[in-house]
């Protein structure tokens, strides 16, 4: 007979295979998004990605503080080190900056 506690481990594993997939499916659809050039549609597959992954954080035991920290730190660290985005485009400083700001 099946305990609770086993019940709530497939919930679990289930609910990690099913958002995995979820993440998978946005990457598919900002790549058509991207072939079609619409621009609602990119932000649109690009927040779901977003929010996929924060959901799929909690799931593993990362909880969004902890995962927006480490998001800041690797952010930080690729606008103070020579990376070809920061240096082409500004790309890391501009999101650290963006970051900064929302922090108030």
């Amino acid at each position: 007979m099946k305990t609770r506690a086993d019940v709530d481990i497939a919930r679990d594993l289930k609910s990690v295979e099913w958002l995995k997939t979820e993440l998978l499916g946005g990457v598919a659809n900002l790549y058509r998004a991207m072939r079609e050039s619409q621009d609602d549609a990119l932000s649109e597959q690009l927040a779901q990605i977003i929010v996929t992954a924060y959901i799929l954080g909690r799931r593993l035991g990362i909880d969004c503080a902890r995962l927006e920290m480490k998001v800041a730190q690797i952010v930080r660290s690729n606008a103070e080190k020579p990376h070809d985005f920061e240096e082409w485009y500004g790309d890391f400083s501009a999101l650290a900056k963006h970051l900064k700001y929302r922090e108030g």
